[in-house]
């Protein structure tokens, strides 16, 4: 019985991660017209790879993501201590 309980425990956990929920925002979008449909596909994280995206689809432009905010820092670090 214990061992069901930390089964679904660690289950849990994994579904509901909320870190793996986000998706990657790049700083380029692919925009496509697809038949009467646009669809934007704003997980481009270079111009070559959205060139490449709308190449491949032959249709459609590379715009820059108005929402995309750079790459998430971490905590600054701690200035070390010079030693004499």
């Amino acid at each position: 019985m214990r061992f069901m309980l930390i089964v679904t425990a660690v289950a849990m956990a994994m579904l509901f991660d909320p870190r793996a929920s986000r998706a990657y925002q790049g700083p380029w979008c692919a925009v496509q017209n697809i038949g009467h449909a646009v669809v934007y596909n704003c997980s481009m994280r270079t111009l070559e790879m959205c060139t490449q995206e709308v190449i491949a689809g032959n249709r459609g432009f590379c715009n820059p993501n108005p929402y995309y905010r750079g790459p998430e820092t971490g905590q600054p670090r701690a200035k070390r201590k010079r030693y004499r």
